[in-house]
C-alpha cells in the first residue's frame, strides 16, 4: 500500500502554498526590500548619467550617433557578460548589480528623452523665444515639460526592464528576488519559485502604473486636451443626430 500525501503542502511541495508565505514572510519582505533598493538606485543613476547625454547630443548634433551608438551597443551585451566585465572593478557586491543595470537603461532612456526634445513643436519655441526666453530657460521651462510623456514612456520601459533584469544579479548574491527565484530552483521548491517570480511581475506592474500616474500629474495639458476633444466629439454627435432629426421631419 502507498502512503497517503502528506497533509502540509510544503512537505507535498506545491506550487501554491500559503504555509510558504506565513513561515518565510520575513525572507519575502528582505528579498522584496533588496530588488526595489537595486532596482530604483540603478533606474535613478540611469537617469543621472542618460540626461546629461540626451542634453549634450541635443545641443552638439555630431555626438547624437556615437551616444545611440555606444549606450545600443552597452544594451545588447548580455547580462552574464556585463557583470562578468565589471566584476574587475567592483567585485561581488551590489554595487557591481546596480551600475550594470544602469548602464542597460541608458539606451531607452536616452533615445526616448531625445526623441521628445526633437518632437517639441517649432511654434513653442518660438513663442518662447517671442517672450524673451533664453536659451536655459526655454529648455526648462518649455523643452523638458513638453517632452516628458516621450521620456515617461523609456523610463517605464527601463524600469519594468530593471525590474526583470535585477534578479539577474542573484549570481554575484545581490539579486533581491532573484535569489530566492535561483535557490529555489537548484532545490526544486516550487512555493518558493512562483511566490517569487509573482511577486517581480507585482513589482514590476506597480512600478509602471506609479510612473504612468506621475505622467499624467506632470502633464495636466494632455488632460485637459483630451477632455476637450471629448467635449467636440460628443458635440458634433449631438449636431449629427440633430441634422439626422431634422432630416426625418
Amino acid at each position: 500500500m502507498t502512503a497517503p500525501p502528506p497533509d502540509d503542502c510544503l512537505a507535498r511541495n506545491d506550487w501554491i502554498c500559503g504555509d510558504y508565505l506565513s513561515t518565510r514572510r520575513q525572507i519575502l519582505l528582505d528579498a522584496v526590500v533588496q530588488h526595489l533598493q537595486l532596482t530604483v538606485i540603478s533606474v535613478a543613476l540611469g537617469l543621472v548619467i542618460a540626461v546629461p547625454l540626451a542634453l549634450l547630443a541635443r545641443r552638439r548634433r555630431w555626438t547624437v550617433g556615437p551616444v545611440l551608438g555606444i549606450t545600443t551597443v552597452l544594451y545588447t551585451i548580455p547580462s552574464l557578460a556585463m557583470f562578468s566585465l565589471l566584476l574587475p572593478v567592483y567585485g561581488l557586491s551590489a554595487t557591481l548589480v546596480v551600475v550594470g543595470l544602469a548602464l542597460y537603461s541608458l539606451t531607452l532612456l536616452v533615445r526616448n528623452l531625445l526623441a521628445g526634445l526633437d518632437g517639441v513643436p517649432a511654434e513653442a519655441k518660438e513663442a518662447a523665444r517671442g517672450m524673451g526666453y533664453g536659451p536655459t530657460r526655454q529648455l526648462l521651462a518649455i523643452e523638458l515639460p513638453l517632452a516628458v510623456p516621450a521620456a515617461m514612456a523609456g523610463l517605464r520601459i527601463a524600469t519594468v526592464s530593471a525590474v526583470a533584469l535585477t534578479t539577474v544579479g542573484a549570481i554575484v548574491g545581490y539579486g533581491g528576488l532573484g535569489n530566492l527565484i535561483y535557490a529555489g530552483m537548484n532545490s526544486f521548491f516550487k512555493a518558493q519559485v512562483l511566490t517569487a517570480s509573482v511577486l517581480c511581475v507585482i513589482i514590476a506592474v506597480a512600478f509602471d502604473l506609479l510612473l504612468l500616474g506621475a505622467e499624467r500629474l506632470l502633464t495636466p495639458w494632455r488632460r485637459a486636451g483630451h477632455r476637450a476633444r471629448r467635449r467636440t466629439r460628443a458635440g458634433e454627435g449631438v449636431k449629427r443626430l440633430v441634422t439626422a432629426g431634422g432630416r426625418r421631419t
